[in-house]
């Protein structure tokens, strides 16, 4: 592959904004961050306006490209999830296991190992379940939601080890701190979600090594007069907070007060599932059929499950209706969410894998560069 310069557009390198620069791509790296004059030969790209980002970065993926994440074949599972998000503008994933049997766990956890360096924009798993709290399932099946055993630890410690990173959502009515002790010195990035628990768990499960919140507000204990929840833990404490902002999982008003008590602990994530990237209008999901309808997916009964979400929605979702600066809302979902689970990438600079989008200013997605390729975009993007 030859050198590719991308010109004509602003430049958001992870952190700030930066005008009359070009980005020079060779292979699949990023060679250079010049100013246009200065640029060499090579084959122009011409990207007349808008903005120029790194490669989005979503840690909670339950599905895509007409499919989820399960045990019946998770590699290609894995392959079909990284590719439909790659052309949403997500170019690192977190494919997500939700709450499922031990046996279909194992077998994720098995091919996240095997899917290590051969398939683009895997950057590692994230289970959400089944060790969660009984009275916050949300979606999630409740036959498989079950309290973490000493052979739980054991398997998530061991497949850590062979993965380059391994988020885990739990409720403390499910493990206790010193489960998290050990996932935590074991190199598990621990999560709070689908919890009804006490500020004073959170506390604890926190003092242990958990350092997230899962899709803040949704499937948690609320902020109250006399209890401050999970909710206001998440607000209070030091940890980083997964926030979907779609206008429906979390209401403006309400995201804007975690913007303002947060701060630069919320990360973006779509919370998407097997619709995404595709037109379908339903799946199943554990013997349930899910409808999709109005920007929303639902169970028959009306609960949420997931949400039809893309990263360049929710980044036009905070700057249109939240009123955050262009910077803020990028790094959400660029070069925060890939800090937290210890990668280098959400960022453009020479070295770094040539994963980047196009975006127009109105934050519509045009183009997505994935190790220096050009990807066909999504009709859904």
């Amino acid at each position: 592959m030859g050198r590719v310069i991308l010109t004509g557009a602003r430049l958001f390198d992870g952190t700030r904004c930066h005008d009359g620069q070009a980005v020079v791509l060779e292979g699949d790296r990023i060679a250079a961050i010049l100013p246009v004059q200065e640029t060499p030969e090579g084959a122009r790209i011409d990207l007349d306006g808008g903005l120029l980002a790194p490669g989005l970065i979503d840690l909670q993926v339950n599905g895509g490209g007409g499919v989820m994440l399960s045990g019946d074949d998770p590699l290609s599972e894995i392959a079909t999830i990284c590719a439909a998000h790659a052309r949403l503008g997500a170019t690192g994933v977190l494919p997500t296991l939700i709450t499922t049997s031990a046996r279909q766990t194992r077998a994720v956890l098995a091919a996240g190992v095997a899917a290590v360096g051969r398939v683009p924009g895997f950057l590692g798993l994230h289970l959400e379940g089944p060790h969660l709290d009984p009275k916050r399932p949300g979606c999630h099946p409740a036959q498989h939601i079950r309290p973490m055993t000493e052979e739980d630890v054991l398997t998530l410690c061991e497949a850590r080890a062979g993965l380059p990173a391994l988020l885990l959502t739990v409720a403390p009515a499910a493990v206790t701190p010193a489960h998290i002790a050990r996932l935590t010195e074991a190199g598990v990035m621990v999560a709070l979600g689908h919890a009804d628990c006490s500020m004073a768990e959170a506390q604890a499960a926190h003092d242990a090594g958990a350092r997230v919140v899962t899709h803040l507000f949704n499937a948690m204990s609320q902020l109250g007069s006399r209890e401050p929840g999970l909710v206001g833990a998440a607000l209070s404490l030091p940890f980083a907070c997964g926030l979907i902002a779609d206008g429906l999982h979390v209401c403006a008003d309400s995201a804007r007060l975690a913007v303002r008590l947060a701060g630069a602990r919320l990360f973006l994530v779509s919370d998407a599932m097997a619709v995404a990237g595709t037109d379908l209008t339903g799946f199943d999901l554990a013997g349930q059929r899910i409808h999709r309808a109005n920007r929303s997916l639902r169970t028959e009964n009306d609960t949420l499950a997931g949400a039809d979400l893309s990263l360049p929605q929710a980044i036009r979702f905070c700057v249109k209706v939240l009123g955050l600066p262009p910077e803020q809302a990028l790094t959400m979902a660029t070069a925060r969410p890939a800090a937290l689970i210890g990668s280098n990438r959400g960022r453009i600079a020479p070295g770094l894998p040539a994963d980047l989008v196009h975006l127009t200013g109105d934050w519509q997605l045009t183009r997505v560069w994935q190790g220096g390729q050009l990807q066909a975009k999504s009709p859904t993007a």
